[in-house]
This record gives structure tokens, sequence and C-alpha cells, in this order.
């Protein structure tokens, strides 16, 4: 008995006719060589001349792509820096990613021949009434066939290539996705930092208050003490110390919850940043910030990216439709040994074999192709809409960002004179009482009114910190096109 490997060697197939290689040489050249439906192309949205605020100075991209090390706190560096590398949502977003790469993959492999190796032994038994049936054979037959398949659609129309753009410009909407994302995250985290820093400096100027406060009840009770007050002067000062006091639990929860919340913004327990409420930060570096040309900010907002690449992807699903209207071309193959019994099989006589086009032609379908084709131009009419309403989304943004910071440093400047004199118009007032030129109200009312100043400037400086990083996000900063380099291929 002859081994497998000796049969496989005695086989021998005739080479390819000429006019099959012909055959196959004009499929190849047919094959991608028009497409139909629209090419893609960016609408042109006006952006306008110059900011409304009139800014100078040409944005610097390296200290834009991580602006948070531009602020002068390095605790808010480690914080941003940590939620970027554990972030739970960015981490669905690189899996997202993953998926997308998936099915760009698969879309490139549509456009090549498919084989498959098939093995198999049947027994049967035929009919002696049936067409196939020898009489010279037993009815009881055992069939056995081994061999490959294999086919290829002629991309004649340009459908395979269609659906490569679709995929394509989909993994790129979503790397935009999240490249925006990364940049939310970033912003939020800063901002709850803010948040946190903020009551810290609230606390601190309100915990001040009540010591002053402790200071001025004591003065009012050595005073009566002496008889120089009556009982109802000590009263009041307790009141308005106890008045500071109660103010301190809500600030404190403050302070807290947006520690709990940087916690959860850092794919972290509840309490792992916690320990940031006993330290300080460090006092922030808020300068006006140059923001370049009005339309630089379109190559670096994601978001305007993410909407470009989505119409994209629209425009070439609009082709995939419209290529449902023309013929498919497969090539198909198939060569391999078939036999009645397993000893034959591979015997040279058991050769078999198939060469030839298939063509499908959708020629009546109750219109179901043209109503495919007039949801795909609507799809992609409504990403263009979208588009242009994403980079007239960010020139807002920016516009108001822009405007929004100008005036919080505006602000602090103002708040920052008016602390000063209060301070100055408290010290005074204290002083006098002491010596017996002014009531205890006017004392009162001046430390109140220092607090609220001092606690007015607390706020307009976290405010300011806030919108600083909504410029930042406004103008696309927390990323640059060139970290993604699988958004080469789009027009950024």
């Amino acid at each position: 008995m002859t081994s497998s490997a000796s049969l496989f060697r005695t086989v021998r197939f005739l080479p390819p006719r000429p006019a099959a290689v012909a055959l196959i040489s004009l499929f190849a050249l047919l094959s991608g060589c028009t497409a139909v439906g629209p090419e893609h192309r960016v609408p042109d949205v006006p952006t306008g001349q110059g900011w409304l605020s009139q800014p100078v100075g040409d944005v610097d991209l390296a200290a834009l792509a991580a602006w948070w090390r531009t602020l002068g706190d390095p605790d808010l560096e480690k914080v941003v820096d940590l939620a970027l590398e554990r972030n739970l949502d960015l981490r669905q977003a690189d899996l997202n990613i993953e998926a997308a790469r998936a099915l760009l993959v698969r879309a490139e492999a549509l456009s090549v021949p498919v084989v498959a190796a098939n093995a198999n032994a049947q027994r049967r038994r035929l009919s002696v009434n049936s067409p196939e049936y020898n009489p010279q054979r037993s009815p009881n037959q055992t069939v056995s066939d081994a061999g490959l398949d294999a086919s290829w659609e002629i991309d004649l129309f340009g459908s395979l290539r269609r659906q490569r753009e679709s995929a394509q410009a989909s993994l790129q909407m979503s790397e935009a996705d999240a490249a925006g994302l990364r940049i939310s995250i970033a912003a939020e985290t800063a901002r709850t930092y803010f948040t946190l820093r903020g009551a810290q400096r609230e606390l601190a100027a309100r915990k001040a208050s009540v010591d002053a406060l402790q200071r001025i009840h004591g003065l009012v009770r050595d005073r009566q003490r002496a008889g120089d007050l009556p009982v109802s002067e000590v009263e009041r000062a307790q009141s308005r110390l106890d008045q500071a006091r109660a103010a301190l639990p809500a600030i404190e929860a403050r302070r807290q919850a947006a520690a709990i919340a940087l916690g959860l913004l850092t794919g972290g327990l509840p309490e792992s940043l916690v320990s940031l409420t006993t330290s300080s930060g460090a006092e922030l570096v808020l300068n006006p910030l140059p923001v370049g040309e009005r339309a630089d900010i379109l190559r670096r907002r994601p978001d305007v990216l993410s909407a470009e690449r989505k119409l994209a992807a629209a425009t070439a699903d609009t082709g995939v439709a419209t290529a449902e209207l023309f013929p498919k071309l497969t090539l198909s193959a198939s060569a391999g040994f078939r036999a009645l019994g397993g000893s034959a099989l591979f015997d040279s006589d058991s050769r078999r074999g198939a060469l030839g086009p298939l063509i499908t032609w959708r020629v009546f379908d109750g219109g179901r192709v043209r109503a495919e084709i007039r949801a795909a131009e609507a799809r992609q009419e409504a990403a263009a809409v979208g588009y242009e309403k994403a980079v007239l989304t960010a020139l807002s943004d920016a516009e108001r960002a822009l405007n929004q910071y100008d005036r919080s440093l505006q602000s602090i400047t103002a708040q920052e004179t008016a602390v000063a004199s209060t301070r100055r118009a408290a010290e005074t007032t204290r002083r006098r009482y002491e010596l017996g030129d002014t009531t205890l109200t006017d004392t009162l009312d001046a430390q109140r009114e220092l607090t609220d100043q001092q606690a007015l400037l607390v706020q307009f400086k976290t405010n300011a910190a806030s919108d600083a990083v909504a410029l930042f996000k406004a103008l696309g900063g927390g990323w640059t096109p060139s970290e993604k380099p699988g958004l080469s291929a789009s027009r950024y």
C-alpha cells in the first residue's frame, strides 16, 4: 500500500489554459478601476477674520498639548497625568479603537481571495430508481472528497473600495473621539482639582476670620467685665463668631467631595486622593494666553476632526449603496479529488477541478436599492450639517472662553485691590474699637466685609482657573494631531 505522501507526488494537474490566464488577468485589471458614488469633499465653512477679543501671539503647540504643566502646580500635573493614564473611560475608548481597527482589517480582507480547504467522507445508499444508480455497483457507497475551494469578488464598481474607505474613516473618527475624551478628562480633572484647592483657600480665609472674631469676642468680654460694655455686646460678638464657625462644615464637605471625585477620575478608590486635602497646592500662574489664528483651532479640535471623518464614512457608505445598482462579479475555482471509496481518492483519475465567473445583478427588488441609496445620501447630508455645526461650535467655544478668561483676570486684579483696601479698613476699625472710638457693630461689620471680600477673591481665582481650563479645551489643548498616527491619512 502506497503512503499518502507518495500518492500526492503522483498527481499531475494540467497547466492553466492561456484563455483562463487571460481571463484572470482581465478581471484583475478591472478590479478597482472605478468606484461609483460621490468622492469625499470637506465642506467649506467660513471661519471669519480675527478674534473679537483681539488676542496677540502665536500659540505654543508643545505647551498646549500638556497645558496643565504650564500652570506651575506639581500636584496638578501629577493628578492630570494619573487620570490620563488610568481613567476608565479612556480605557474604554482605547478598546473602541481596537474594535474599529479590526473592522478595517476585515474590510481590507474583502478584496483578497478566500481559499478554503475541505475534506469529507460520506456513507450513502442510492435509490435504485434514481438516475445516479448503476446496476453494476452496489447501491451502498462511500464517497470521499478532498480539495481546495477559492472565490474572489472582483471589485468592478468600487463597492469593496468604498467599504475600506468607510472603515478607515470610522477608525479615524474613533481615534478623534478618544482624543476629545482625553481633553475632556484632563479638563474635568483640573477643574475638580481647582475646586478642591479653592475650597481649601476659602476654608483658610474663613478660619482666619473665625480667629479674628474670637479675638474681638475676647476683647468685648474683657471690656464687659470691666463695666465698659453691656452683656448684650458680648452676646452679639458671640453670635457673629458662631455664624462664622457654622459656615466651615459646608466648605469642608465641598473640599472632601472634590477629593472623592478626583479618585474616580483617576481610576482609583474614592479615598485614593483624599490626602490632597491635607496639603496646600502652589499658587497658580494665570496669564493672558496667546491663541494663534482663528482658523487654526479647526486643525486641533478633535470634535471637528471627528465630524469630518464621520462625513467621510457617510460619503463612502453612499458609494457602497450605489454599487448595489451594478452587477457583481465573483471568480471561483476549486480543485481536489473525489472518488468512491477511500483507497482511490488520490489517484490521478480522481482529480476534479472547476474555474469560472459568477455574475449576480439585482435586476428587480421593488426599489430597495434606490431606497437604500436615498437613505445613505440623507445620512451623508446630515453628516455635512454636523460638520458645519462642529466648526461653528468650535469657534463659538473659543470666542466665549477667551472673553470669559480675559474678564476673569480683570476681576482678580480689581478684587485684589478691594481686599487690600478692606483689610486696611478692618484693621483701622479694630484699633479704633480698642481705643473706644467706634462701636462693636462697626468692628464686626468691617471684619465681615473683609471675610466676604477674601472669600470672593478665592472664588474669582478658582473661576479664573476653571476659565483657563475652558480656554485650553476650546483651543484643542491636551493632545496634538501628531500624537495619533492613524489620523495622518485625513486632510489634517
